[in-house]
Parts: C-alpha cells; sequence; structure tokens
C-alpha cells in the first residue's frame, strides 16, 4: 500500500504531466476549430464543429511542402555533422594521450555555459561574410559540432574496457576501423539519442534562422508559424495552431520510438 509520502509524490508528478501536455493538447484542439469559435472559446479542449480549414488554408496559402523540405534539411544536415564530431572527439578524448588533454575538455565544457547571445553576432558577421546569408547551409554551418553531444557520447564510450581497443591494436588494428568496427557499435544507443536529441533542437529553432533568413521560400517551420503570429493582436489562432500540430508532429514522433535510447544515456551519463 503506498504510503502518504508516495502519495504526494505522484500528485507532483501528475501536476507536471498535466502541465507539459497541455499546450500540446491545446494546439492540436485549436487547430480543428474556426477562427469564431476560437475566439468565443479559446480554452475548450473538444471542438463543436470540428474542421480541417486550417490545414486546407496552409497547404493552399503557403509552400507547406517547401518549408518542410527546408526544415527537414537544416535538421538531418545539423544532425549528421553533430554525430560525426562528436563521436570523433569523444573517441580522441577516451583513447588518444596528448598533453592537455583534460584541459582542452574541460574548456569545451565551459563553452556550454556561454549564452547564444554572447556568439550569435560573430556567428551572422562570419555567416555574411561568407556569403551564406539568406541560404540554408548558413543556419546549418555553425551548428556542425555540439559539446553535449561530446559530452554524452565520451560518457558512453569511458564504460567500455579498454582492454577491447589494446587487444586490436596487438592485431595492427587502425583506430579507424577499432573506432568503426568496435566502439562504435557499443555506444549506438548513445548515438541515436544524441542524434534524435540533435535533430529536435534544430527542427525546433526559431531565433538562428530568423537572423539568416529573409525570403520566404528559404522559411522553415518555427518562421512559418511566425507569420501568423502578431504582437498586435492580429492573429490568425486557429492557422497557427495547425502550423505548431504540423510543426510538433515529427519530433514527437521520434521521441516516441527512441525514447528508451535516449532515457537510458542520460541516466548511465550521470545526467538527471
Amino acid at each position: 500500500m503506498k504510503t502518504k509520502h508516495e502519495w504526494v509524490t505522484h500528485l507532483i508528478l501528475l501536476i507536471f504531466v498535466v502541465l507539459m501536455i497541455f499546450p500540446i493538447i491545446f494546439a492540436i484542439s485549436n487547430s480543428f476549430k474556426t477562427m469564431q469559435e476560437s475566439a468565443n472559446n479559446i480554452m475548450g479542449l473538444i471542438p463543436e464543429n470540428p474542421t480541417l480549414e486550417s490545414f486546407r488554408y496552409v497547404a493552399q496559402r503557403l509552400p507547406i511542402k517547401k518549408i518542410i523540405a527546408n526544415s527537414f534539411f537544416i535538421a538531418t544536415t545539423v544532425t549528421i555533422f553533430k554525430i560525426i564530431t562528436s563521436v570523433l572527439a569523444a573517441y580522441g578524448l577516451v583513447y588518444f594521450d596528448f598533453r592537455g588533454k583534460n584541459v582542452i575538455y574541460f574548456l569545451m565544457l565551459v563553452t556550454m555555459f556561454i549564452p547564444f547571445t554572447v556568439t550569435m553576432v560573430p556567428n551572422y558577421l562570419l555567416i555574411s561574410k561568407l556569403g551564406l546569408a539568406d541560404k540554408l547551409i548558413g543556419v546549418a554551418l555553425p551548428q556542425f559540432a555540439d559539446v553535449a553531444g561530446i559530452f554524452l557520447i565520451r560518457q558512453s564510450m569511458r564504460t567500455i574496457p579498454k582492454s577491447l581497443t589494446e587487444a586490436a591494436k596487438m592485431d595492427n588494428v587502425s583506430d579507424f576501423h577499432i573506432m568503426k568496427d568496435i566502439i562504435f557499435p557499443i555506444v549506438l544507443p548513445a548515438v541515436v539519442s544524441s542524434g534524435i536529441m540533435f535533430f529536435i533542437n534544430s527542427w525546433n529553432e526559431f531565433v538562428w534562422p530568423t537572423l539568416i533568413l529573409k525570403s520566404r521560400d528559404h522559411f522553415t517551420l518555427p518562421l512559418a508559424l511566425q507569420m501568423f503570429m502578431s504582437a498586435e493582436g492580429g492573429t490568425d489562432f486557429p492557422i497557427a495552431m495547425a502550423v505548431s500540430v504540423i510543426t510538433m508532429s515529427l519530433p514527437i514522433i521520434l521521441y516516441l520510438f527512441f525514447q528508451r535510447y535516449i532515457i537510458s544515456t542520460y541516466a548511465g551519463s550521470g545526467v538527471k
């Protein structure tokens, strides 16, 4: 039988779950409402007369396929390069011995605490000088490395007995093949979970694409959502919620499929 302490703990957790799920249900509900119903009963979670009008509007008035393709290209490119750089850096930090290794790793971790606003202007000036402004690759390029990914994959590699790599080196196996054939399959769950987080973060990014992308043909989904949100009260709310539903669908599906990898990786690395 549950104790009073357990009941209180579960109640608190339930409250947090409701607070996290409510915005998703709220967005889905309002995406199926008419403008009038949304204005009269915005907090109602069950539409009185469900309609696909907002989704049809988005499909007809926006190059939604192009916008989704832009988001997918940026998120996929960023994810691939972050995985490559994270695996290579983690392998070097774990299995290579060189002077200053711990100092370099410490300095890398320190960069996690530097706010984006500090690096935003230098990155923007660099991208402009390279002639990559208003180009998809200009959004992706500054994000090709991620310290959090290096940390998580390094923590996973540290659990592998070094006797495996030492035995391989005695057989004259190169470091590349050791990493590819021995280490990588073992740390694959950490790589997959890191990749999912890279993809979701890039997919949802708003501020940096707003600085770089100016033409509508290059917009990503978060930028398309902003088109229907106005600080002056002119928000097309059901349409904005329809774009929100489209935006959140892929990240939610990915998380549901790969949540066990994500949870196990963060638990194994000591991140709570």
